[in-house]
């Protein structure tokens, strides 16, 4: 009970520096914020920590799908080196060299991959950018908590709570409970977006 808690007001002061009523605030809101920014700590550790794997995963994915978006080179080696082989044979057996097919691949032919290919790269790249993004807002985010929640020691009892009314004011204003309450439904659409790719990836096999 506040009015126990604290000494009464002289008359006349019950909106001054010390007055009961600031006091009474800043207790209150101390509360109030401690349990709100415990709850968005933790959904944002958890957050950033199944981000952070998920983003590295996803990275070893878009890395070897990654290199179907170009020729191989190795392939078009081991292409040119079985016509070097038949052209051989042909010499050697009096047939003209016009009678061995072409290379299917060669050093300068344009390359286009699949439609699917880039369909599965274009999915897991959207993923790794969503997650990655969700990693850095939530980053922010925390700072913003940070400096929210840091001790105001200085001033009056009526400047403290004035302060901490300006950065609530500015938390709602920035719209960080918003956000914090979307970082999780962008994690699920860049995992929904994985899956997607996958499927298409076990679908081409």
């Amino acid at each position: 009970d506040y009015e126990h808690q604290y000494d009464e007001d002289q008359p006349y002061q019950e909106m001054g520096e010390t007055a009961r009523m600031w006091k009474t605030y800043l207790a209150e809101s101390a509360k109030v914020d401690a349990d709100k920014v415990a709850n968005w700590t933790d959904a944002l550790d958890v957050l950033l920590v199944f981000a952070g794997l998920f983003s590295a995963v996803v990275s070893t994915f878009v890395w070897q799908t990654f290199q179907t978006l170009q020729i191989d080179n190795s392939e078009v080696t081991s292409y040119l080196v079985f016509e070097m082989v038949h052209l051989q044979r042909a010499s050697m057996d009096g047939h003209p060299s016009s009678s061995v097919p072409p290379s299917p691949l060669t050093p300068n032919m344009m390359f286009r991959p699949t439609s699917t290919v880039s369909w599965i790269n274009g999915l897991w790249f959207t993923s790794l950018a969503l997650s990655l993004t969700t990693a850095l807002i939530a980053v922010l985010t925390k700072q913003w908590i940070h400096e929210y929640r840091t001790s105001i020691e200085l001033g009056t009892y009526r400047e403290r709570g004035r302060i901490r009314q300006f950065r609530f004011t500015n938390l709602s204003e920035w719209h960080v409970p918003v956000i914090i309450g979307l970082l999780p439904v962008m994690m699920h659409v860049a995992l929904g977006i994985f899956f997607a790719g996958l499927i298409l990836l076990l679908l081409s096999l």
